[in-house]
């Protein structure tokens, strides 16, 4: 499901962080007060009286060692591709400034609604300052506190009035999928050789991938839509020379996609970047199939797959569920076998179990593995009843929601996966106490 994007932008220390965290409910950007420090998360999910959305603190794209202004205007311009609204965030104490400007200027030219956020308006006096921003020309401005929360009310119920409305789209009934990974680990080769035409630009030269279209094929009678993971469109003069940058949009195809393949460049092995894209994959519950491309350029022995697929199990603990495929863009090695596989997956994310066999499976499981105790009390496991799909979610009711170790969890959860085919999909475990 797409979800609409809400970029926050602003100049360096307007509280660009601390909003962000504020909306999103948890401290998931470093804040301080120097300008630049933004370090973690930039995209997150959020929700505003039940309406979901994703946010950009753009101030965390790191564009290297560009001039301060050339970063703002970059990271503004990142802002104006992105996003479905953009909030602009000023500080109140320090008034409209030339940077404050500069960036107005740029947002003037965006085809996207502008919320202006006054921030830093925590007493009379300087939320009385809000009106001299009046002159950016954005209309009436908010004045809101990120660090009391004040004001966010109204400024969420602006931004969420100005989403764009996707009633009337038709249904895709076909199965979404992406490839992500890093710049040059061969996401344009593989789609080309997946849809046997160059549809997109292949090079050597990490970056290259600037058309951002989604593709829809057939294959074995089954629909398919690719979820472009391209970089930027043509009308837009931002670079995608920036590791924080590419991940960004990984993650913006992620939340597109009922499955997602995670590509790996086999001559390069396993990257940092590699755990923290498909880590998202994971969080935010979608079926991964990871990909091993340029599998043709290794010189092999009888252990080399082996030993590549222990490394992968080493190095991505959390995806035991998710198949590898050791494939080669260049020479079509295994690739007729990814329609096929990508269908079972999407098959698996959104299976359903009867709660008669699921609770038979649950007791033979405790038959075998009885509960922990502590301090005399042991737990007790009631009954279990699936309660979504996509991924599958279960939850189990239990005397004490504390008692279940995470180890005990995660027992309970092998078992439901040995006896029903979970391959390729997250399984999710909610205890909860029976009444």
């Amino acid at each position: 499901m797409a979800f609409p994007i809400v970029a926050i932008v602003g100049r360096p220390n307007v509280g660009k962080s601390t909003l962000f965290n504020r909306i999103a409910g948890e401290r998931i950007s470093i804040v301080e007060d120097t300008p630049g420090v933004t370090r973690d998360r930039i995209y997150t999910h959020a929700e505003w009286l039940g309406t979901e959305f994703r946010m950009i603190d753009t101030g965390g794209i790191d564009l290297g060692d560009e001039p301060f202004l050339t970063q703002i205007t970059q990271q503004a311009e990142i802002a104006i591709e992105e996003a479905d609204v953009i909030v602009f965030i000023v500080s109140a104490p320090e008034g409209v400034t030339d940077a404050d400007e500069k960036v107005a200027k740029i947002l003037y030219r965006a085809d996207k609604p502008v919320i202006l956020a006054v921030n830093k308006a925590d007493n009379p006096e300087t939320r009385e300052s809000i009106y001299d921003f009046y002159s950016l020309g954005f209309g009436d401005p908010y004045a809101v506190s990120g660090v009391h929360g004040l004001g966010l009310g109204d400024l969420l119920d602006a931004v969420v009035k100005e989403f764009p409305d996707d009633d009337g789209a038709p249904k895709d009934d076909s199965i979404r999928f992406s490839l992500i990974g890093r710049p040059n680990v061969g996401k344009s080769s593989l789609v080309n050789a997946m849809l046997g035409e160059d549809r997109v630009i292949v090079s050597d030269i990490a970056g290259t991938t600037r058309d951002a279209v989604d593709t829809k094929f057939t294959a074995d009678d089954t629909k398919f839509t690719m979820v472009d993971t391209a970089g930027i469109r043509k009308r837009g003069k931002v670079y995608e020379n920036t590791e924080r940058y590419s991940v960004m949009r990984a993650m913006r195809a992620i939340d597109d996609s009922d499955v997602v393949l995670v590509v790996l460049n086999a001559e390069e092995g396993i990257r940092e970047q590699d755990k923290r894209v498909a880590g998202y994959a994971h969080e935010a519950g979608r079926g991964i199939i990871i990909l091993v491309n340029k599998w043709d350029t290794l010189k092999k022995d009888n252990h080399t797959l082996t030993d590549f697929q222990n490394l992968i199990r080493l190095e991505f603990q959390y995806l035991s569920y998710a198949p590898i495929v050791f494939v080669s863009a260049k020479t079509g090695q295994r690739l007729d076998q990814l329609p096929a596989m990508i269908k079972r997956v999407s098959e698996n994310h959104n299976k359903r179990v009867q709660s008669a066999t699921l609770n038979d499976v649950i007791m033979d499981a405790i038959a075998l593995n009885p509960t922990p105790s502590d301090n005399g009390k042991r737990l007790r496991v009631y009954y279990g009843t699936q309660v979504a799909v996509a991924p599958p979610t279960f939850v189990v009711f239990v005397n004490d929601p504390k008692m279940m170790h995470f180890s005990y969890e995660r027992f309970l959860e092998n078992q439901i996966r040995e006896h029903f085919d979970f391959e390729g999909t997250p399984i999710h475990l909610i205890e909860r106490a029976r009444k």
